[in-house]
């Protein structure tokens, strides 16, 4: 199986989920969300995140009461097609700054 950059995926080798960084023959360069360190894992070892997975990991902020990022949801829901792209921009942009860094509790 092929993953694009930036989707998640589990490394069922010690069960870690993690975020594909870029892929280079059969390996594929993973990152715990939100940074750290890197590791590289074979593709035949991964299999994609379940929204419960992504959800427990704190991957769907919007769902975890954060006002902004209801908003900026909601934004980009209603928007009109031309300026659709555009929210989805503001809405990841925030999404990244404000809920990236790894948990300590996790």
């Amino acid at each position: 199986m092929t993953y694009r950059n930036g989707a998640y995926v589990v490394d069922i080798r010690d069960d870690r989920i993690a975020q594909v960084v870029r892929t280079t023959g059969t390996r594929v360069h993973l990152e715990r969300p939100g940074g750290g360190l890197g590791w590289e894992a074979p593709a035949t070892a991964l299999r994609l995140a379940t929204r419960d997975e992504r959800n427990a990991a704190g991957l769907r902020p919007y769902l975890s009461g954060c006002t902004d990022c209801a908003e900026l949801e909601e934004a980009w829901r209603v928007a009109p097609d031309g300026e659709r792209r555009r929210a989805g921009v503001e809405a990841r942009a925030h999404w990244i700054v404000a809920h990236s860094a790894v948990r300590e509790d996790a």
